[in-house]
């Protein structure tokens, strides 16, 4: 068995033509970036002498042909459990693939490895390979790089070749090592003779040495903690770096001294910049995996044109494998003029793509950006915490002092100057929620809180709870609520929580007369406070309300869950009666019969943007758990026509058709947007009537296009704090004319 280096073949017929057996290939020495020769035979170690991540995909067949397709041939997974079709068992003890109806040489299985290579890195290449059927003597299996530019020819590489003979397990092993990247590279095994079922046990590349520019700054394992930006405090000057747009220049120091670096020995400015788009950038392409999550950390500020202060932002500009642009937010700060800031983000990328470039870009046109360092990691999976162990959690115990008021208000106290009174003529009962938590218990008091002289909506009783609350305890909150006369329309109470600086709603319910209406809801605190507070607010000023009851108390949510799921049962399923007539149907008694569910009627919706429909884990999850869905800002006006007659519905067509092939209804949401900022810039330059005719052009078209594709539509949004078609136009123009 030979060890081979790679050969490139540039062009070639349909697939590439056969290798006899006992042909020899030429075993090249190919050039790295610095333009020296390098040996590729490598051992599968990393430069750490840590064996290195596999970029295959279910390597070993774990998970049936999951991420691997035939190449014009058929093929399926043997496993252990369901015997072997070959006559041999898997030298892994394993799932082994066999792949067959090969009619040609080149027909094997191949792997889409796009984005998963670092250009200038060498990579090892190891699979266990055999082969069944009608042979004698051996046969050659090839490992086969497939590499696709649009606009020119296919390329192949060879990167490995054995000898195999029936019923033995061979290894097919070599490197290889790509100076450039393409838009597209796809793994293959191939060789044996049409006819010969080609058996696959597993198949491992993986980085055994990196290019000298690369060494340095980054491994290729991709779940290491090196940074993937090259010269990320330009300590190599401005190599890697280019201006986006504008001029990057490198800096010791600037303002007569008065901004240095905040680490390191310089600092880059972008400048000269014209457009918000402009700034600094890095193509990282080959450096990040698409499903991979990846932290984003910038040091920043900003310089120049009288500006003070403005949004700096982190941007990915990604190109997939089908030339589709996407650009990616991945963070954004608010710089000053005075010190150094930090940026801090995350992106992960769902599809394969063959170019990414990392830009930081926001501030007004002809203010510099200063970046000091730009550092973009893999992000490690945090394992899941243990669940919580809770100490005596007192279950159906009120936490609330002097819920029954038999000590009048003490305990209680009024949050603003309102007044506290202690009244009757409430319910003797609990709520009904309370009821089926807690069971048979006391009959309330009658006695209820009387607040009035309430000037602001949020006054009310309130209670400090802090030291009677646990972490991680699931909370149920239960009252009755009356408000007096003098409301004008409906009015909403809830119990509300002072958690520290944040607000909590604990129960809310509308209440448009003079009946007691029993309020409800639960909560749970996963971090320590240091300060809670319950109170009760929610009436107009100077409506009256009166509070009775007030139950808080941790459940059991076990137990409720188990007493949920029998309601569901009793409330929500009835008795089914199959009748079974016709000939023949005295036979069938005693037949067993069985029920699936196959469609859920009740609507659970999702909202999904583009670039979820390439992650294949994201659309199992999204089909098999939803029937409902809406687009993020795929149908959004300045989605669908950023600029005024080009318009694109390529993304919001490509959402659509995943939803109807699953069956899954879908809201068309916008058709126009009231804030003045997501407004393309060629809408807030026309005149009123031009205006109107684009509105009712984006009308007709949209409806034209998606003609009861769409069970409805948000037709015009953020209407409460946005006013930007209303002003010249008028307050129902847009909604009046669908």
């Amino acid at each position: 068995m030979r060890r081979l280096s790679i050969c490139c073949f540039t062009s070639r017929q349909h697939k590439h033509p056969p290798q006899r057996s006992g042909e020899t290939m030429e075993n090249p020495k190919l050039k790295s970036d610095n333009g020296n020769a390098e040996n590729l035979n490598q051992k599968m170690i990393s430069p750490s002498g840590n064996p290195a991540a596999n970029i295959i995909a279910n390597h070993d067949f774990s998970n049936g042909l999951q991420s691997w397709h035939p190449n014009g041939c058929n093929g399926f997974v043997v496993s252990a459990e369901s015997g072997n079709s070959s006559g041999m068992s898997a030298k892994s003890g394993g799932n082994y693939a066999v792949v067959t109806n090969r009619t040609e040489c080149w027909q094997g299985l191949e792997q889409d490895i796009t984005g998963r290579i670092s250009p200038g890195s060498t990579y090892s290449v190891s699979a266990c390979v055999g082969v069944s059927g009608p042979l004698s003597g051996s046969t050659d299996v090839l490992a086969t790089l497939k590499l696709e530019n649009h606009g020119s020819a296919t390329s192949y590489l060879f990167t490995g070749k054995t000898s195999v003979s029936k019923e033995r397990w061979e290894m097919v092993e070599g490197t290889f090592l790509l100076p450039t990247m393409p838009e597209r590279l796809v793994f293959y095994m191939e060789g044996p003779s049409p006819g010969i079922e080609l058996l696959i046990d597993s198949v491992v590349i993986s980085c055994s040495s990196l290019s000298k520019s690369e060494s340095t700054s980054r491994g290729c394992d991709i779940t290491g903690d090196e940074n993937i930006v090259i010269n990320p405090q330009f300590e190599d000057g401005l190599n890697n770096w280019s201006g986006r747009g504008c001029k990057v220049v490198l800096h010791d120091s600037m303002a007569d001294g008065k901004i240095v670096p905040q680490s390191g020995k310089d600092f880059a400015s972008a400048t000269e910049r014209t457009q918000s788009w402009n700034g600094i950038q890095q193509e990282i392409t080959g450096r990040v995996q698409r499903k991979l999550a990846y932290n984003v950390a910038a040091v920043v500020r900003i310089f120049g044109n009288n500006v003070t202060t403005a949004t700096v932002q982190a941007t990915l500009w990604v190109q997939t494998s089908d030339r589709r642009e996407q650009y990616i937010r991945i963070a954004n700060v608010q710089a000053t003029d005075k010190d150094w800031v930090q940026l801090r983000g995350k992106f992960l990328l769902n599809g394969s793509l063959s170019r990414a470039v990392i830009y930081l870009e926001g501030p007004p046109a002809g203010t510099d950006i200063l970046v000091n360092a730009l550092v973009v990691k893999y992000s490690e999976k945090i394992p899941p915490s243990p669940p919580p162990v809770i100490e005596d959690p007192d279950f159906g115990v009120n936490i609330i002092t002097n819920s029954q008021l038999n000590g009048g208000t003490n305990g209680w106290f009024p949050l603003g100057n309102c007044n506290l009174s202690v009244g009757s003529g409430s319910p003797h009962i609990l709520p009904l929620m309370a009821r089926a938590s807690l069971g048979a218990n006391e009959p309330l008091s009658g006695s209820c809180i009387l607040v009035k002289n309430r000037t602001q909506t949020w006054m009310g009783p309130a209670q400090m709870i802090t030291d009677k609350l646990k972490l991680f305890l699931t909370y149920q909150v239960s009252a009755w609520v009356q408000i007096g006369p003098g409301a004008s329309g409906p009015q909403n109470v809830n119990v509300a929580l002072g958690v520290d600086s944040q607000w909590v709603n604990g129960g809310q319910v509308e209440i448009n007369d003079g009946r007691w209406h029993e309020i409800g809801g639960s909560f749970r605190i996963e971090k320590q406070p240091s300060k809670v507070m319950v109170y009760i607010q929610g009436p107009a000023a100077g409506v009256d309300l009166m509070v009775a009851g007030l139950q808080i108390f941790p459940v059991d949510r076990e137990a409720r869950f188990k007493y949920l799921r029998r309601q569901t049962d009793k409330i929500r399923k009835r008795d089914v009666i199959l009748k079974f007539s016709g000939a023949g149907s005295s036979s069938l008694l005693g037949t067993y019969v069985k029920v699936v569910q196959t469609h859920n009627s009740f609507p659970i919706g999702s909202c999904i943007n583009r670039t979820n429909i390439d992650n294949e884990d994201f659309v199992d999850f999204f089909v098999k758990n939803f029937n409902w869905a809406v687009f993020g800002n795929e149908l959004k006006w300045y989605c669908t026509e950023q600029q005024e007659g080009n318009f694109n519905y390529k993304d919001a067509d490509d959402m659509l058709a995943l939803c109807q092939n699953h069956k899954i209804e879908t809201r068309g949401h916008c058709i126009f947007w009231e804030v003045q900022a997501t407004v393309q810039q060629w809408i807030q330059a026309l005149n009123k009537n031009d205006l109107m005719t684009a509105v009712q052009n984006r009308l007709t078209g949209l409806f034209t296009r998606y003609k009861g594709k769409f069970r409805h539509y948000d037709v015009n949004n953020e209407m409460l704090h946005g006013s930007f078609y209303q002003r010249p136009i008028g307050q129902r123009y847009p909604s009046k004319h669908v």
